[in-house]
């Protein structure tokens, strides 16, 4: 499969493409507008990366023409067989002094074995391979890491394995968990990822299915598990439209000391081409401080850099610059859902509406969820981190799936998604195990939507969908039946992290 499709594969086609609007440039932060003139010509050569097993990894090096020693950055570690691209996207970085190692993954491309995504001997050769680069005649002993999405995991996860020659990484759109970013949001199965399964690792789709429940399998995947050994420099970079943007926004709450966040108005993929582009000169000063040695390179101005995003038709304010996220001075607003389909910071009687399971793998019908809405906001609202929703619910059958999507809604009624959550409720507990629900009597369920930073302009109104599918993003795999949400005073609450940047 090639290099494109994957990315299509993987995206996140959960909204149209919002209007971006940027009156203020990353560049205007030194960090981002850095650069340094070409030095040298690439000369290229495949080699075959020897593993502790006895095994190989097939590689092309790309190379400085000159003699000495020169820094290296494993770029874009994935299963993909795409080295000729990569080597190519490389070359800026070896023309200013890098090796750049583009390797297939075991049992990819011309690399021998067993294709196991992100298992223990994917991490184990990722590390002998970094390692390997350090000890080589031609490189200093300094080594980096990237990768976009799959290259993101990968680069993530040799980093908690701690290889003592990896010095900084900069994974892109990264994982902090593969099981709940992934394959099982909020316990439940995602039908969007079946494709990437068979396309890439066949195997995965008999595997997967035999571990619902987070247990040595996915922690093996995970950076999640294992954060207190994220302690190299980390420049995440992010999208505030893709897919894993919860996760890289996990691992810089996890360990803000030593990971940056960029997180721009960007889908799935590299952010070359996408709106407000940062450029190349944020990835070389990264490497040039922590891999060259640079002192004098600068740092990004923020812990976090992000751009505003917001609906069709309005304008956002840009690149900010943020020390932590949620910002310094969010607050939390709290509204309530009402019997009348209202949301609202005032609750009403309390009272109950209900709605019927959907177990199609299609858009469930008006029966199959529930609506609630605010009235028009007078003034922007600016969302800056999580909805968390505290949803109160009474299940016929002995399980249940809860979905919260919110939406932005313009006054002709276009509606645009801006985040969404999702919940298996046998999975009120954890992950880990599975709970049985007993019908008829109430739960508390909290679900905690995907991370934005989303301006809903003056005029719009905020909408809540609360269903038990939101398919593709996870199977309508709920038992049949009906579930009943209690609402008003004492019932179901969306709680929103909103920044006013008018201060």
């Amino acid at each position: 499969m090639k290099y494109g499709r994957i990315l299509a594969a993987l995206s996140t086609a959960l909204t149209v493409p919002l209007a971006v609007h940027t009156p203020a440039t990353a560049q205007a932060d030194p960090f981002f507008s850095y650069d340094r003139p070409a030095t040298y010509e690439v000369r290229t050569e495949r080699v075959r990366v020897p593993m502790r097993d006895g095994s190989h990894l097939a590689c092309d090096l790309h190379r400085p023409d000159a003699d000495g020693r020169f820094p290296v950055i494993v770029y874009d570690y994935t299963a993909y067989d795409d080295l000729v691209n990569l080597g190519k996207a490389a070359a800026y970085y070896v023309t200013r002094g890098y090796t750049a190692a583009v390797c297939n993954a075991r049992g990819s491309g011309d690399s021998p074995g067993h294709l196991d995504p992100f298992s223990g001997q994917e991490q184990r050769d990722n590390y002998d391979l970094i390692e390997w680069l350090a000890a080589q005649p031609w490189s200093t002993g300094k080594v980096g890491q990237t990768g976009l999405s799959y290259g993101g995991h990968s680069t993530l996860l040799v980093a908690v394995n701690k290889p003592p020659h990896l010095a900084a990484i900069i994974p892109v759109d990264g994982i902090s968990d593969w099981y709940e970013n992934t394959i099982y949001r909020g316990g439940i199965y995602s039908a969007r990822i079946r494709g990437w399964q068979r396309d890439t690792a066949p195997e995965t789709l008999t595997t997967y299915p035999q571990h619902p429940l987070y247990d040595d399998f996915w922690r093996e995947r995970s950076v999640k598990a294992r954060w207190k050994d994220l302690d190299v420099p980390a420049l995440q970079i992010a999208g505030w439209f893709d897919r894993y943007r919860a996760a890289m926004v996990e691992n810089f709450r996890a360990r803000p000391r030593n990971v940056w966040l960029v997180a721009g108005p960007w889908q799935h993929g590299w952010p070359a081409g996408q709106p407000a582009d940062i450029g190349k000169g944020a990835y070389l000063a990264w490497w040039d401080r922590w891999l060259a040695g640079r002192r004098d390179v600068p740092l990004p101005a923020g812990k976090v850099t992000s751009h505003e995003i917001s609906g069709t038709g309005a304008s956002g304010t840009g690149w900010q610059s943020f020390s932590t996220w949620p910002p310094r001075g969010a607050r939390h607003q709290r509204l309530s859902l009402g019997d009348g389909g209202s949301l609202t910071t005032r609750p009403g009687a309390p009272a109950t509406r209900g709605f019927t399971v959907n177990t199609d793998q299609a858009a469930g019908t008006p029966d199959e969820r529930l609506t609630f809405q605010t009235k028009p906001y007078t003034s922007d609202l600016v969302l800056a981190g999580d909805i968390t929703a505290k949803v109160r619910a009474a299940f016929s059958a002995t399980d249940g799936n809860i979905a919260v999507v919110a939406e932005d809604v313009a006054p002709d009624g276009t509606a645009v998604r801006i985040t969404q959550g999702w919940l298996k409720a046998g999975h009120r507990f954890g992950h880990h195990r599975a709970v049985p629900v007993r019908p008829g009597r109430t739960y508390d369920l909290e679900i905690h939507t995907w991370p934005t930073h989303y301006r809903l302009p003056a005029g719009h109104n905020l909408r809540v969908t609360v269903s038990s599918d939101d398919y593709p993003e996870i199977d309508s795999d709920a038992p049949a039946g009906r579930v009943d949400l209690r609402v008003g005073r004492g019932g179901t609450t969306i709680e929103l992290t909103t920044w006013n940047d008018r201060k």
